[in-house]
């Protein structure tokens, strides 16, 4: 077999062995910062991968020593209003597409995973960290609500506790704290990572694609609300957040690499 999906200079793919097909995000230099351009590639594959009978499982790690580092900072305030609203529209697709995509999806993480990068981990099926990892909902620094439907995702893996002491803290959660609540699905040492997440994506390509398939569409109709709905409040709530001088302050702040001081305005 022999799968052939396009690639790109920032997102790569590749066929790691029969059935198996791994999407690389390559902007190491940025710690691979999502841009609309890796949004698009994303909800492009995941949406062929969910069609494509040969492809069994499907691994989505980053290059360099990060993860995703959430999505590039540098356009955040060039748009407001409903083109805003669109362009966090145009990321919901891509973290749908991964989602819904009724193949197996692991995620396999090192070093930062924040921001809309912790979401798109939480809405693959598994996720293998290597022991560098750490999970950060970062959004209270720059005055935003959380976005990619990480609210979704957190209650769904932590409940509705830990969810807000990770997003009302913005604190880092650790690797080992990640598995110890249910978070990753796997630890590994950092040079083990690639094989540890090679080898659970294998045993899910043997598995009958179509019952895992299945399954996922019943565990996502067992979610209430769904994720689109949250993701629809979401994008009220980010447009309202977006237009506050909180939210130009942290950004300024975050650009500046000066502590943020907010007003509550």
């Amino acid at each position: 077999m022999n799968l052939a999906f396009p690639s790109s200079g920032e997102v790569l793919v590749s066929q790691k062995s029969e059935g198996v097909v791994e999407v690389r995000l390559n902007r190491p230099d940025k710690l691979n910062a999502l841009t609309d351009d890796m949004y698009a590639a994303l909800t492009d594959l995941f949406g062929r991968f969910h069609e494509d009978a040969a492809v069994r499982a499907v691994i989505l790690t980053g290059e360099g020593r990060g993860f995703c580092s959430g999505s590039d900072i540098g356009g955040m305030l060039k748009v407001g209003g409903s083109a805003s609203r669109a362009r966090l529209q145009r990321r919901h697709a891509a973290v749908r597409a991964i989602y819904d995509c009724e193949k197996p999806v692991v995620a396999a993480v090192r070093g930062p995973v924040t921001g809309i990068g912790f979401s798109v981990a939480m809405a693959c099926d598994f996720i293998v960290a290597s022991d560098t990892a750490y999970f950060q909902q970062a959004f209270r620094n720059i005055a935003l609500v959380p976005d990619g439907g990480s609210i979704f995702f957190l209650g769904q893996r932590l409940g509705i506790g830990r969810a807000k002491d990770l997003v009302m803290s913005a604190r880092k959660l650790s690797a080992a704290e990640a598995l110890d609540w249910g978070l990753a699905s796997r630890l590994a040492a950092d040079g083990d990572l690639e094989t540890t997440a090679l080898e659970l994506a294998e045993d899910l390509a043997r598995a009958p694609t179509y019952m895992l398939g299945l399954s996922k569409k019943m565990f996502a109709a067992a979610c209430s609300p769904s994720l689109e709905t949250v993701l629809e409040i979401e994008s009220y709530a980010a447009s309202v957040a977006r237009s506050s001088a909180d939210h130009r302050e942290g950004v300024a702040a975050f650009r500046e690499k000066r502590q943020p001081n907010f007003t509550g305005e």
